[in-house]
């Protein structure tokens, strides 16, 4: 049996492991969730996280795993949406969405309106049996196009890139499932989904759904987990190894502190900010203290990083960032009832920014097919939000642990501003 990490404990560090991040017809009103307009307010949020564990306010939605799995980034927010938290402290009824959706996240990052439809891949574990019907509640509840099986949109397979002979399911994992798909809807109306099912969490068997995705055409693909960095990660690496794809993945949940896959040097990897907003503008923006950052032990830099690699002999995490302060969080539908928590529901964590940033590289559409993707927004950086305060943890090179002009770990370059670097 697996052993479940208390979700009253907050890592941070360099040493945190990896599984402490796991365990209509016309849009929805504006959420009340986020609150006010003030710098200071947005700083308050970000370092809140670790209280909002031990709290019960936030939980890890999944668990932690050995050597050689992944465990999903996403974290919940249990003071919203049916049922109790994992402390057993009660939740609201809520019928309607809370959190950013999809009219503030594209003002926010100022995205415009696109009839692309390039496919976007979504790579988890295990299956979730209610995915097509939650995303439709989703998109229909926002004003969204259907994404259906039946128009072509929406296509889930299993690691072999085959229809059907799905794995067992996991509510745990069909959460961070139904917000993956949830935010390439956000990002991207128009594109079109494919769901890729793992048939379990191990790096192995994500890292063949990666392939399958790119097998099967995806411009962009989102991977939302992540685990403890290892002698021995450079097996999975070629997975990950698509030039001219967008292949992104989460930071992680736990602050200052390497994972892979994001620590690949042929990926993106997205970290994490707390975004506030006034109606869809975007007023401030500050380094989210759960997001994953610092310098991988294995992985060498690519070159378009040499510039910014003065705290780090090898790849430095991260490239760019979007939203993932769960006080900030985004509106997903999920009725696969996971610790009670159905329905509308508020995440937050990296889980958010790995399929936002990979929806966002689809819309654009800009990438040489034979070349890496982060290499152009490296070269296209001035159309970024540069994030330039707060903290994910302690580190003793500044830059790699807080933001700042200019390249920073927590937030890398910065955050979308419109499509320009991507």
């Amino acid at each position: 049996m697996r052993r479940l990490v208390p979700l009253g404990v907050f890592c941070i560090g360099a040493a945190a492991l990896a599984g402490c991040g796991g365990g209509g017809s016309s849009p929805a009103a504006a959420p009340a969730l986020p609150g006010t307009n003030q710098s200071a307010a947005s700083s308050a949020r970000s370092s809140d996280y670790g209280q909002g564990l031990a709290s019960g306010r936030f939980a890890h939605v999944c668990d932690a795993v050995p050597a050689g799995e992944a465990s999903c980034h996403a974290i919940i927010r249990t003071d919203t949406g049916v049922g109790r938290s994992p402390q057993g402290k009660a939740g609201s009824n809520a019928t309607s969405p809370s959190g950013y959706g999809p009219a503030q996240l594209q003002g926010a990052y100022s995205l415009p309106a696109s009839t692309t439809t390039n496919t976007v891949a979504i790579v988890d574990a295990y299956d979730d049996p209610n995915l097509e019907s939650d995303l439709g509640v989703y998109r229909s509840t926002f004003g969204l196009p259907p994404c259906t099986t039946a128009n072509g949109c929406f296509k889930k397979v299993n690691q072999n890139g085959v229809q059907g002979s799905y794995p067992k399911s996991n509510a745990s994992w069909g959460q961070e499932t139904s917000l993956d798909v949830d935010m390439v809807s956000a990002n991207c109306p128009s594109c079109h989904i494919l769901v890729v099912e793992a048939n379990s969490a191990s790096f192995a068997n994500l890292g063949a759904g990666v392939n399958a995705a790119a097998k099967l055409g995806a411009v962009a693909i989102s991977n939302s987990y992540g685990g403890s960095e290892s002698s021995g990660e450079s097996t999975y690496a070629p997975n990950y190894n698509h030039p001219g794809i967008a292949v992104t993945a989460s930071s992680g949940d736990s602050g200052y502190g390497a994972q892979s896959p994001a620590s690949f040097n042929t990926v993106v990897a997205t970290g994490g900010t707390s975004l506030t907003l006034s109606g869809t503008t975007r007023v401030d923006e500050t380094v989210w203290s759960g997001a994953g950052s610092g310098c991988s032990a294995y992985e060498l830099q690519q070159t378009w990083q040499n510039p910014y690699n003065s705290g780090c002999t090898k790849r430095i995490i991260a490239d760019v960032a979007y939203d993932a302060d769960p006080n900030t969080g985004v509106a997903v539908y999920d009725s696969f009832a996971y610790r009670g928590q159905t329905g509308w529901l508020v995440f937050g964590g990296t889980s958010v920014a790995s399929p936002a940033i990979a929806a966002i590289y689809a819309l654009a559409s800009n990438t040489s097919a034979t070349t890496y993707p982060a290499s152009y927004t490296y070269a296209n950086k001035a159309s970024l939000h540069d994030v330039t305060s707060g903290s994910n943890g302690s580190c003793t090179v500044a830059y790699l642990c807080n933001g700042e002009v200019g390249y920073d770990g927590p937030t890398g370059l910065g955050t979308p501003n419109g499509i320009g670097a991507f």
